[in-house]
């Protein structure tokens, strides 16, 4: 349990933390932090929380990182399902608070509410295959990067700031395309408040940040297998 609600802050404080930086500071006038600063707040979530719950849950923050664990021979299959709920239990409770926050400026509109997206919806117009092209493979290095950082034989003391920054790194590259998922728990939460097309086009970024998980995961046990 303490497993479980350690992964449920987290989750809460990735989605406040990112997509609060982007709906609430990235286009503020004048002194906006923009796509540079929005990559910055999500990879800074992830470091403090390896720091303040590594210890107690592995800061996993995601399902696609679950999964992509389990099956690199890291992570007991029994425990993927319950962290996945307190994933998405999370990182709904995240956006609920950016939300009623959000509603406290006048003139508020919800619009995609930093939702991923692709077609229109993608902030550079970018595809269906250049977003399912983007979020693979940016999940695949994404779970590359955290399967090394915390082998047993990488300095374990690092793993959190190295892994933070990945994360930081792929938003750099992927926000035009999809806003940048890699994390279904994040993409689920933005979509129940953004309605419409947000949840329609849902399927893609649990599809994706998977399947770029389940590749990763088979790669690096084949190429550096580990079982802490």
């Amino acid at each position: 349990m303490k497993k479980l609600v350690a992964e449920f802050i987290g989750t809460l404080w990735l989605v406040l933390g990112g997509c609060g930086s982007a709906v609430l500071a990235a286009a503020y006038p004048e002194l906006g932090i923009g796509f540079a600063g929005v990559a910055l707040a999500f990879g800074l979530t992830v470091v403090t929380m390896a720091y303040a719950i590594g210890h107690i849950s592995g800061c996993h923050l995601n399902p696609a990182v679950s999964v992509g664990l389990w099956l690199g021979g890291r992570f007991d299959r029994r425990e993927v399902i319950p962290y996945i709920v307190a994933q998405v239990m999370g990182a709904i409770a995240g956006a609920g608070i950016l939300y009623l926050i959000a509603i406290g400026k006048p003139g508020f509109e919800i619009g995609g509410f930093a939702a991923n997206g692709y077609g229109d919806h993608s902030p550079g117009a970018y595809s269906l295959w250049a977003a399912l092209v983007t979020e693979v493979v940016m999940t695949f290095m994404f779970l590359i990067i955290i399967l090394g950082a915390t082998h047993s034989q990488a300095p374990k003391r690092m793993a959190g700031l190295v892994i933070g920054l990945g994360l930081t790194l792929i938003h750099l590259i992927s926000i035009p395309v999809t806003n940048t998922s890699v994390n279904p728990a994040r993409s689920t939460s933005q979509a129940l408040f953004a309605g419409g097309w947000a949840i329609e086009q849902l399927w893609l970024f649990w599809l994706a940040p998977i399947a770029g998980a389940i590749l990763a995961g088979m790669v690096y046990k084949w190429l550096s297998p580990d079982k802490e």
